[in-house]
């Protein structure tokens, strides 16, 4: 078998038998939300509030405070709604406090986030095998990848109680106002599905995650912005001149949150991919009013549709950047049913500057991509997108550089090829013994390698976040790379300095040193 190409890198092939997970679970298969629960209460990682707590502001307050301890997820026992009065329903927040957790949600602990990555980017980019024994090896895996379908239950607890007409009052649900200002109660973590007006098959799902503003009891504004796929779906709705059937799951088992949150191959949708997370095809039941397939799972279903017609005014809220956004017309869902189970706990969380939960789950899914990374540019040794940079809006990159101008390639190809940097405003490439997770050394390598008139590149008018209000236009702005590598060849005519080492034997010497004085 030929090498590999200099640039290309082959994908890991899964041992014989592993046709459910490449990565290792180390965890156990969690049925529903409440389970999860168990499992962290369990092991110290939830607690139960009964003091009351209002969702207008303080929940986000208190979760807040909590995260930056790396603190526990809160079952809030007696929650007051935004409008002052109790509510019977309790709320779970911060759920996803701590990338542990995250991890525990994937069904691995936090040290084998990167062999699900492995597994990611198999998927992504399958490569045909040139021999029959790996083909064997691999095709049951890819098949499996690729048909799980889910399974459709009769009958489901996501429904054991049905609202619908003059019983239908969004109002009833203890929906938080996380920010001073915003205009309305916000669902935080809803699981927003549909499918293409002309395919409704599971393949053809997607489940994203988009806030939606409390405007009456049986209407809310779908927030989404045109490169989601739920906005894609709603497009081909809308051009048919049709209103879009929309079902929302709000609380169900950690697989199908995560499945929605997780970057995954165009391949799948998400609904498979979460089978594949759990190791077995995800349980789905029809929706009562709307011909939508929804977690059978769920806490709480809101059932409903989108108008090809009417929006309306959202916002401001706050978001992750730490700001809030501008007020924008989205459509409207008009809610035909409320379903939930008999006592169902509503999952909650507030965005905002970091640590907020998106950014403690961009911190774990960024050892989950790093493969990906790894498999387009084999040179890279590390990728981290700092979370206090709104997760995304800056990388640092790590190389093993072997030729002059190479962390330039770099830049422009993470900028290119990879989505997940398509709104990563400044790449910052280091040295291989730099840690890209360390700032001290990420900013003595940019003082001590950087001359900004050689290793400054910019480019302009190149696609950024369309929530980035410093970029000159409204999703079009500059980015610009920064090479704090050691120059070689081409790049300086001068002696580039040597880095500070002490020698290994002293430094072992010192160790045994420091335990014989009691200072280590």
């Amino acid at each position: 078998m030929p090498s590999a190409p200099r640039d290309t890198q082959p994908i890991k092939r899964p041992p014989q038998g592993h046709v459910m997970h490449i990565h290792t679970r180390s965890q156990p298969v969690f049925s529903d939300l409440r389970d999860f629960m168990q499992f962290c209460e369990e092991h110290g990682a939830l607690i139960r509030i009964s003091e009351p707590v209002s969702m207008n502001l303080q929940a986000t307050e208190l979760q807040k405070r909590i995260m930056k301890k790396n603190g526990p997820a809160l079952l809030l026992e007696h929650p007051i709604k935004s409008d002052g009065t109790p509510s019977d329903m309790p709320v779970l927040i911060n759920l996803f406090g701590t990338v542990e957790r995250v991890a525990w949600a994937l069904g691995c602990k936090d040290s084998q986030l990167e062999q699900l990555g492995d597994f990611l980017a198999y998927l992504r980019q399958p490569q045909p095998p040139e021999r029959s024994e790996i083909l064997g090896a691999i095709g049951p895996l890819f098949k499996a990848a690729t048909s799980l379908r889910g399974k459709i239950q009769s009958s489901a607890p996501c429904q054991e109680i049905i609202k619908t007409g003059d019983d239908i009052d969004l109002g009833a649900l203890p929906i938080q106002t996380c920010w001073p200002g915003e205009p309305a109660p916000l669902i935080t973590w809803p699981i927003v599905i549909t499918h293409p007006e002309d395919n409704d098959d599971i393949k053809a799902y997607n489940w994203g995650v988009y806030r939606m503003q409390q405007a009456t009891p049986n209407k809310a504004i779908m927030r989404w912005l045109e490169n989601r796929g739920g906005a894609a779906h709603f497009r081909t709705w809308k051009q048919a001149g049709k209103d879009m059937p929309i079902a929302i799951a709000i609380g169900s088992d950690p697989a199908t949150i995560m499945g929605a949150v997780t970057p995954i191959p165009e391949t799948l949708s998400e609904a498979q991919f979460s089978g594949l997370f759990r190791g077995k095809p995800t349980q789905l039941v029809k929706a009562k009013t709307q011909p939508v397939l929804v977690p059978a799972n769920a806490e709480i279903v809101i059932e409903g549709t989108i108008s090809a017609t009417e929006t309306m005014q959202e916002g401001p809220y706050g978001d992750h950047t730490g700001y809030y956004n501008s007020v924008e017309a989205f459509p409207v869902m008009t809610v035909t049913a409320i379903t939930h189970k008999r006592a169902p706990i509503y999952l909650s969380t507030y965005t905002g500057r970091a640590p907020d939960e998106p950014s403690v789950i961009s911190e774990a899914l960024n050892d989950v991509f790093l493969p990906l990374v790894k498999q387009a540019f084999p040179e890279v040794v590390d990728c981290w997108l700092p979370p206090e940079a709104a997760s995304y809006r800056i990388a640092v990159i790590s190389i093993n550089k072997r030729y002059a101008g190479q962390a330039r390639r770099v830049m422009m190809g993470m900028w290119s090829m990879l989505p997940q940097f398509n709104f990563t405003k400044l790449i910052i490439v280091v040295d291989a013994h730099i840690n890209a997770r360390n700032w001290d050394d990420v900013m003595w390598a940019v003082a001590t390698k950087t001359d900004p008139g050689r290793d400054l590149l910019q480019v302009n008018n190149t696609p950024i976040d369309y929530l980035d209000f410093a970029s000159p236009l409204e999703g079009l702005g500059g980015k610009m790379g920064i090479d704090a590598t050691n120059k070689i060849d081409s790049e300086t005519s001068r002696e580039w300095g040597r880095e500070l080492k002490m020698d290994e034997d002293v430094i072992k010497k010192v160790d045994d040193l420091m335990l014989k004085i009691g200072l280590e």
